[in-house]
């Protein structure tokens, strides 16, 4: 049996490190001009159908620069430069939000950030995946994910500090900081991955491709296909992500029960601190006991958070709330990034996480403009109450998938 990776590359765990501090650096940077986005949208004169409208097409072509890049993945064989450029160029735009006066502007630079999003996360997650044992998935994607929210602690008390003292744009500005910092830490500090060639022997990172013999095989990932356990998980995923609206409208409905907009950068730091807290624990823990058990938890976590958003009895609730919703990110997103990449083979991991990302976007974008268009027509608290109702029929299901794919375990492959 072939050695990991990992055990024939000890020093690729280093990448963890690297990414976790690229993680950080990044997020206090996006977070910093994240949470001020909806009070300056309202001073521009937009509204939440203009915020849904943003949302929604800044996910959407991520989803498809997700997609795109999963693909691509499997593809190449340096894969740092395409996560390099991401982020470069997610942090070159940020403070051009300072030059605002209109909202189209913002939806254009929202537009190009999460462009660049998309097209570095499918390489990003495979070269951590790369890094580690199988067996250690869940705590190194739980610790990135950590320091990933620390990042996003940061961001908001920096903002909360300059909004006081200079105003909103100052924010913008001084994001620049911490995303250059960022950028530098991607080009020094992570490192491409020796990985397996077929049959188990080692290969560099960048191999000489050999011409296929007339009549062979084609080793492209395009013949391999992806096991029906993946496909069950992201139909419950899914179903989830077209009631999980854009955040900004947890901080437009406190805002709107009563908590003041200088205090927005302070919603994200108190579900921050138990998003950064339970994250690489929820990672571990992810590795030691089933992985759709801890998603499902976070899935109920979520339908609580927004089942009081839509109640809003009271400020105080909201902000119990909205530290419970950390729970919901820390139990989910780095638990359910290793639930997929275990569940494909090492050859399609890019593709099968790009078909995740650009699902899970297209129905994000869809809540976003379904929030939006409740909120409108309905009232506050209907679209946060629809949003419950999907994350519990969601958690039912993803435990439903779980049952199926061991089913279809037993049954064998295709011959």
């Amino acid at each position: 049996m072939s050695a990991s990776p990992a055990e024939r590359e000890p020093s690729a765990a280093r990448n963890i490190y690297a990414f976790g501090i690229t993680s950080f650096l990044n997020d206090t940077a996006t977070e910093m001009a994240y949470w001020v986005l909806p009070a300056f949208l309202a001073s521009l004169g937009a509204g939440p159908a203009q915020l849904g409208l943003i949302e929604g097409i800044a996910e959407s072509v991520a989803s498809f620069a997700k997609l795109f890049s999963g693909y691509l993945t499997d593809h190449i064989h340096r894969r740092k430069p395409v996560v390099v450029a991401g982020y470069a160029v997610a942090n070159a735009v940020k403070p051009l939000l300072a030059l605002v006066t209109a909202w189209p502007q913002i939806l254009l630079i929202r537009f190009t950030d999460r462009l660049a999003k998309g097209v570095r996360g499918a390489p990003r997650d495979v070269m951590v995946a790369e890094s580690v044992p199988k067996n250690r998935l869940g705590s190194a994607y739980g610790l990135i994910q950590s320091m990933d929210s620390a990042g996003a602690i940061a961001g908001p008390l920096v903002a909360l500090v300059l909004i006081a003292r200079f105003g909103i744009r100052s924010v913008f500005w001084a994001a620049a900081i911490p995303g250059a910092l960022c950028v530098l830490v991607a080009l020094l500090g992570i490192r491409e991955v020796t990985r397996a060639a077929p049959g188990g022997q080692p290969r560099e990172a960048v191999p000489t491709p050999e011409k296929p013999k007339r009549g062979a095989a084609s080793p492209s990932t395009e013949r391999v296909a992806l096991p029906a356990s993946f496909y069950f998980v992201l139909i419950a995923v899914t179903l989830f992500s077209l009631g999980n609206s854009s955040d900004m409208f947890l901080v437009l409905r406190a805002q709107n029960v009563g908590i003041r907009v200088v205090l927005a950068p302070l919603l994200g730091l108190v579900f921050n601190i138990t998003y950064t807290l339970a994250s690489w624990p929820a990672g571990w823990l992810s590795d030691r006991v089933s992985r759709r058990l801890v998603g499902s938890a976070g899935y109920v976590i979520f339908a609580a958070v927004y089942f009081v958003f839509g109640r809003a009895p009271s400020t105080l609730a909201i902000w119990i709330a909205m530290a419970v919703y950390g729970f919901y990110y820390a139990l989910t997103q780095p638990v359910l990034k290793a639930l997929v990449v275990e569940t494909v083979g090492e050859q399609v991991r890019g593709r099968a996480l790009g078909i995740y990302f650009f699902v899970t976007s297209v129905a994000t974008l869809a809540a976003s403009l379904i929030t939006g268009e409740l909120w409108k027509h309905h009232g506050a608290a209907i679209p946060f109450y629809f949003s419950a109702v999907m994350a519990l029929v969601a958690a039912g299901l993803l435990q439903v998938a779980s049952r199926g794919s061991k089913i279809s375990s037993k049954a064998g492959p295709p011959s």
